[in-house]
């Protein structure tokens, strides 16, 4: 990726405090040994760092309370991750229901943070850090609760008892006792994200919809050409074990019919683990919506504090730049250009890049930095 960017779009400044949004319950108490009383995390109050490490403070005291901690037990074994806003809505327990308000005022700040809007809805979620911490968990050892770390190359990261003291725990081994996770969850925010992009780009004409064929047009009776996944795989998803799934998704680049460049987005919510191959069978280029026959294609991963209408106010600016020299270019360092070098911390990670995919390439095609590779196929789709 060039470091040198023509654009660097500073994140959308968020007025909602985390802090003023959770209710904390009580001070932290004199911290036993191997803790420390809670302190201020380094991130932002308004960032979704900030807002998961006041809400994971928030629920480890909420904890001392024995009905609720067996509510949010029994809630945490029944599934891989729910929903703070619903587990503390549906809430019997009064430490559960006191907290209800408080984190309806996060998934809020959280929703800014990232640009969403107030269509989102309840983004928060709680879940084991870890498979292996169910055994501990079920037993009745008490659990932790930890914000999901910012910071891929975190040595360590606090986590925080029913008491308001805080753990510094390695990322590198599991810890001996069961720690939940506050987190985002991930495959919404990417769906509403990429809903944002794609309104920005229809407003300035970069992904419309191809022009209807005409009747004569074989086209037309026929269907459309598309390329097609038909199995791909990740060598490094940029996620360290405690974060959980990755959350990918793929932007799809080229010039449309009308000559201007076009982006389309690609939801993969199946593609969440490293060293694994999927079969996903997945459309991933409308060759109707395209005036050449090569496209390029972005991987990347939604990695916690993404703000998809910068984002998408970054990817516009730079498209409209560029005019059609009446031949095929690359478009994908264009993309990968406009997105500011600071977000290549924590934000939308780079996974990988595919260039020059034609209507007719066929078989394996390994990654541009050499993080995956895709196996595709040309796939024609009938008229109905």
């Amino acid at each position: 990726m060039s470091t040198s960017t023509p654009l660097r779009t500073a994140l959308i400044g968020v007025v909602l405090s985390a802090t003023a949004l959770i209710p904390l319950q009580g001070t932290a108490l004199a911290a036993q040994p191997g803790t420390r009383p809670a302190a201020p995390s380094a991130a932002p109050a308004s960032s979704v760092a900030g807002i998961e490490d006041a809400t994971a403070l928030a629920l480890a005291r909420s904890l001392a309370d024995p009905a609720w901690n067996r509510e949010v037990r029994r809630a945490a074994l029944a599934a891989d991750s729910v929903g703070l806003g619903e587990l503390t809505g549906g809430a019997t327990a009064a430490a559960g229901r006191k907290l209800a308000a408080g984190i309806a005022g996060a998934d809020r700040g959280v929703a800014t943070a990232k640009g969403l809007g107030d269509g989102a809805g309840s983004l928060l979620r709680l879940g084991l850090a870890d498979a292996s911490m169910r055994n501990r968990l079920s037993s009745g050892s008490a659990p932790l609760v930890a914000a999901a770390p910012s910071d891929d190359d975190a040595s360590t990261f606090t986590a925080y008892d029913s008491r308001g003291a805080a753990h510094e725990l390695s990322p590198d081994r599991a810890p001996d006792r069961p720690v939940y996770l506050v987190d985002v969850d991930g495959t919404k925010a990417v769906a509403e994200g990429l809903k944002i992009i794609d309104r920005a780009l229809r407003s300035k004409g970069l992904n419309a919809p191809a022009p209807a064929a005409g009747p004569t047009t074989p086209t037309a009776a026929s269907g459309i050409d598309t390329t097609r996944i038909d199995s791909v795989r990740i060598s490094d998803d940029e996620e360290p074990f405690f974060k959980g799934d990755a959350e990918i998704f793929t932007l799809v680049t080229g010039f449309g019919k009308d000559g201007k460049p076009r982006v389309d987005t690609v939801e993969m919510p199946y593609l969440n683990k490293a060293d694994t191959t999927y079969y996903p069978g997945q459309v991933l280029v409308n060759w109707s919506n395209y005036k050449y026959d090569l496209a390029d294609a972005v991987m990347m991963e939604d990695d916690g504090d993404t703000n998809y209408q910068a984002l998408a106010k970054a990817i516009v600016t730079i498209l409209l730049t560029i005019t059609d020299q009446g031949a095929y270019i690359p478009l994908a360092d264009a993309l990968l250009d406009a997105i500011p070098t600071n977000w290549w911390t924590d934000d939308p990670d780079y996974v990988d890049s595919w260039y020059t995919l034609a209507r007719t390439s066929s078989g394996k095609r390994d990654g541009a930095a050499g993080n995956g590779w895709m196996s595709v196929s040309p796939y024609h789709v009938p008229e109905l």
